[in-house]
């Protein structure tokens, strides 16, 4: 089991992981919409924050080996079910053709006021 950090997604704040790589299998902690570089949070709208949050788990996935085409399994956290489509649009987008099982769960308040954070399980690339 080995844990993965790198520079390129923002540094977890609390005692986890970005991810963690067992048998061939990359788990990658919620990804919340923190530009990396700047630290700034990216509180705008649903769109913007989507996205970050999806290139987030995208470098935290490339420094483990593996990549969006490789996700298993997401979870994404949305504090108002109301958003679903944008946040749909933009998912969409990203994972274009690639169509991982998938989890929505609406929820309340999430930290710093975001209104999204992704999680995924992904396969390593062999």
């Amino acid at each position: 089991m080995n844990s993965v950090s790198t520079k390129n997604a923002p540094i977890p704040a609390g005692h986890y992981s970005q991810a963690m790589v067992h048998n061939g299998l990359v788990f990658v902690s919620g990804q919340l919409p923190i530009d990396p570089v700047t630290g700034e949070k990216k509180i705008g709208s649903i769109e913007e924050q989507t996205g970050q949050a999806l290139k987030n788990v995208q470098a935290v996935l490339e420094a483990s080996g593996s990549d969006l085409n490789h996700v298993l399994k997401a979870t994404v956290y949305v504090a108002n079910i109301d958003l679903w489509g944008q946040v749909n649009t933009v998912y969409t987008s990203v994972f274009g053709e690639h169509r991982p099982a998938r989890a929505v769960v609406p929820t309340r308040d999430l930290h710093h006021g975001f209104l999204i954070e992704i999680e995924v399980i992904a396969a390593q690339i062999v």
